[in-house]
């Protein structure tokens, strides 16, 4: 195989989407999307813009919830794109960004009270993550910030779920993808882990597995 050498602007090579609800410290709440996002055991590391209102937030109130559109929520995440809670819109954003103090009415989307944390989760999508913030710090070029959330309740539509355990099923779940600045959904099952907890009876030699 022959590669190019490339300088992309982003490097978002598949990655999913998801919506940071936080704390404004006024009685409101911010929505903000995001597509820097990766979970170790029971943390989820995320990646922030160090001016935006959901970094200056999390410094303060540690509490957040991070909900995940499915594909179908495409076109409420790309509403919230262009928008920022903070007032005034930082210099670096002015020509492209607009102030919207009620984020969860500019996206059509509705709060949904959680359980253990004072931010709502957004209540069409299919998973969401109750946490708080553990460590918040400069990545290591000193231009965005890196945040450590620890999940503390996990929210799932009963239909991602496979039926009387706590699994979310790989066939019936797909999260939106932010792939170069681009929305897709998942394809079909190519295959599945060795460590997988949910096998599909594929693998388990009883013939193709139902589609949901």
């Amino acid at each position: 195989m022959t590669h190019l050498t490339i300088e992309p602007s982003v490097l978002y090579a598949g990655t999913p989407v998801a919506l940071l609800t936080t704390d404004n410290g006024d009685g409101t709440f911010n929505l903000a999307p995001m597509s820097s996002a990766w979970a170790l055991g029971d943390v989820v590391v995320l990646g922030l813009g160090e001016e935006g209102r959901t970094g200056t937030n999390l410094r303060s109130r540690p509490e957040l919830v991070v909900s995940y559109p499915s594909p179908a929520q495409w076109e409420a995440v790309e509403r919230l794109a262009g928008l920022t809670g903070s007032n005034p819109v930082p210099e670096h954003k002015r020509e492209r960004f607009r102030y919207a103090p009620r984020k969860f009415d500019a996206a059509g989307l509705t709060p949904q009270p959680s359980d253990l944390v004072g931010p709502p989760r957004v209540a069409e999508c299919p998973l969401q993550f109750e946490a708080t913030a553990a460590r918040v710090e400069l990545d290591a070029g000193g231009n965005f910030l890196v945040v450590q959330a620890r999940v503390l309740r996990v929210h799932a539509a009963p239909e991602i779920v496979v039926p009387g355990t706590s699994y979310v099923d790989p066939r019936a779940w797909s999260p939106l993808i932010y792939n170069f600045r681009h929305y897709f959904g998942l394809g079909e099952q190519l295959g599945e882990s060795f460590r997988t907890e949910t096998p599909s009876a594929v693998s388990a030699g009883a013939g193709p597995a139902p589609r949901r």
